[in-house]
């Protein structure tokens, strides 16, 4: 009976780690550019009750006896669906339609991916315009630096085409190329990629190096649209599905803790 406490417990375990996750799904309902993520279990170790042998009258069991010890969490997978296409009143706001991540700058230097497109420009140090995100973070061009707009250029006016090209606008409207492209890259693995805080994404050896769009021709081209943004892929109906689910497997398993431990005061009783 002592086996079935371990193995409840482990089960709700389990299930309080899916309930976290599903609780993180729904908490980034509004998150621009999220992805979901579920929760998978695998079972744990089996002890041998009995080996094969043979019954009372000399016929082979064809199998042993095995008893589980319950379940874990095996990962912990990010859904990278495409999440709705929405207008934004931030025109320099761009939303991925494809497989691609932006790159931004993070503030330890290193590079960090992201599908959050809700770019604006900043002000740098010697007081020139950069293209950043939300939090300030500089947003990389394809070969890795940053977007700057030309001494004397402005902000307005200032376009994105489908392919990343950025370009500002002269005072006579003549339109004029800066001569970078925002950087679009894809990985080979995308589910490999180590989640960190403001909705950025770290290359880890399980995604694979960053691969960029323009010159790997065995990749899907994604498309940039400017003045939209993607919204999170959760699904808020499927989530309270899954809730219900998580929390009557929890109920399942906290039962089985209570049914044991009636059954060991019954078993204690027996003495008296």
């Amino acid at each position: 009976m002592m086996r079935s406490l371990w193995t409840g417990a482990s089960g709700m375990k389990a299930q309080q780690t899916s309930v976290d996750t599903i609780a993180n799904n729904l908490a980034n309902v509004n998150t621009t550019g999220f992805k979901s993520q579920s929760t998978q279990f695998k079972s744990l170790l089996y002890q041998t009750l009995q080996e094969r042998s043979t019954t009372a009258n000399g016929n082979p069991k064809p199998t042993n006896a095995q008893v589980g010890l319950g379940a874990r969490v095996a990962s912990i997978n990010t859904s990278y669906t495409q999440g709705a296409q929405l207008a934004s009143a931030n025109n320099m706001a761009c939303c991925i339609n494809g497989s691609g991540f932006f790159a931004v700058s993070g503030e330890d230097g290193a590079t960090y991916y992201t599908r959050n497109g809700d770019f604006n420009w900043s002000l740098n140090n010697a007081g020139g315009l950069i293209f950043t995100n939300a939090q300030g973070n500089p947003v990389l061009d394809r070969n890795g630096q940053w977007i700057e707009l030309p001494e004397g250029a402005g902000s307005a006016g200032v376009s994105v085409g489908t392919t990343g090209e950025v370009a500002y606008r002269l005072p006579d409207g003549t339109a004029v190329s800066t001569g970078q492209f925002i950087g679009l890259f894809q990985f080979r693995n995308p589910v490999g990629l180590e989640k960190q805080a403001n909705n950025l994404l770290a290359e880890s050896a399980a995604s694979g190096p960053a691969m960029r769009e323009d010159i790997n021709p065995g990749l899907r081209p994604s498309s940039i649209a400017q003045g939209f943004l993607e919204g999170s892929n959760v699904n808020v109906a499927d989530e309270m599905v899954n809730l219900i689910v998580a929390q009557r497997a929890y109920e399942m398993n906290s039962k089985v803790i209570t049914t044991t431990d009636s059954m060991m005061d019954t078993a204690n009783n027996l003495k008296r």
